[in-house]
């Protein structure tokens, strides 16, 4: 079982559902107004949507700007931290395009080829051997 002060813990609390990881994909694309978020992320109530921004704002994911006061409404966008995520999701829908064996993966404009994520140590300027995978370790 993981450790409770581990980062995936911490991370899988901040952001760790299906709702909170669509809201995140969809804006991806830039900012966007609640009945624009509700429309793009397929089968979402206000109730659902409403809380995961929410959320979202309060653990520095997402972002929100005042565009009308009366009523009060918010157009949403990614913090630096939410665009951080872009990558975790890229990942996350490559490896589920692999188990459904489809190819909506993202792909290289120049030759076609689908993208593949490597660890890297910036430190060394390299990549790292798929043996050298029990040496990573969180500090």
């Amino acid at each position: 079982m993981a450790d409770a002060d581990s980062p995936l813990v911490d991370a899988l609390l901040r952001v760790g559902d299906r709702w909170s990881f669509l809201v995140v994909d969809a804006l991806l694309s830039g900012p966007q107004r609640f009945n624009d978020l509700s429309r793009s992320i397929a089968g979402i109530a206000p109730n659902i949507l409403t809380d995961r921004l929410r959320r979202l704002e309060g653990a520095g994911v997402v972002a929100s700007e005042p565009y009308s006061e009366r009523p009060l409404r918010h157009v949403y966008r990614l913090s630096e931290e939410g665009r951080e995520l872009a990558g975790v999701l890229r990942l996350l829908a490559t490896w589920g395009g692999r188990r459904a064996q489809s190819d909506n993966g993202l792909h290289h404009a120049a030759c076609g080829t689908t993208i593949e994520a490597r660890w890297y140590c910036p430190t060394c300027a390299r990549m790292l051997e798929d043996a050298e995978e029990s040496d990573l370790q969180h500090l």
